[in-house]
This record gives C-alpha cells, sequence and structure tokens, in this order.
C-alpha cells in the first residue's frame, strides 16, 4: 500500500476518508439503484438505513448505536419533524456528531427512509 508507513493516526484518517467518500457516494445513487424485490417504502428505506447508516447508528426498534454519539433512528422523531425529514436529506445532513459525514439522499431513497422511520419510533 502507498501508505505502508504512515502513522496509525495517519492511516486511520485515511480509512475514514474512504468510507466516507463511499458513502457520500453510495447515498447519492438513485432509487432505481436499489433491488426491485424491495417494492414497498419502508422496506426501501430500511435497506438504506442498514446499508449506509448502521455502521453508526442505531437503525431499528432495539439496540445502541455501535456509534455512541449517533442517535439511534427511533428517537429521531423526538428532534426532528419527519414530515419534513425528506427535505432535510435531500439538502443534506451533516455534523449531529463530530465525525459524521454529510448525508445526501435523491427525493425518493429520502421519502423510503421517512416511511421507514416512521414504522420504528419510540
Amino acid at each position: 500500500m502507498i501508505y505502508d508507513n504512515a502513522t496509525p493516526v495517519a492511516r486511520g484518517m485515511v480509512a475514514v476518508m474512504r468510507r466516507a467518500a463511499f458513502l457520500l457516494i453510495a447515498v447519492s445513487l438513485p432509487l432505481s439503484a436499489v433491488p426491485a424485490a424491495a417494492q414497498d417504502p419502508a422496506q426501501i428505506g430500511r435497506a438504506l438505513v442498514t446499508e449506509h447508516c448502521s455502521a453508526c447508528h442505531a437503525v431499528g426498534r432495539h439496540g445502541a448505536s455501535p456509534h455512541r454519539a449517533a442517535p439511534p433512528f427511533r428517537r429521531l422523531g423526538r428532534s426532528y419533524d419527519l414530515d419534513d425529514f425528506p427535505r432535510l436529506l435531500t439538502r443534506g445532513i451533516s455534523a449531529t456528531h463530530p465525525d459524521m459525514p454529510e448525508v445526501k439522499f435523491d427525493d425518493e431513497a429520502a421519502r423510503a427512509v421517512r416511511a421507514y422511520l416512521r414504522t420504528i419510533q419510540e
């Protein structure tokens, strides 16, 4: 690898930057990139948040978030108006915790995420 002689901190930063770049590319994909078998918006939303958010956030009805500063998605309705949430997702959400990358979805994907979030709220 190019950074074999890099410090552990530099290697960690490169790994974080790669994950962030992948996440930004992946969440900007059109909803048509989601398998056709998942037709229900809530199922599509669940697949999207599982794939793109679950490394840091608890995305189901139970469990702790893997990243301590990342709020569990089942509690987002306490902090955000879920009716307005798709607009936030299409504009881009960032900085809800210090190392969170900017997350941006297209309109259909954002509505699907909202549909899923409504099914898990406490």
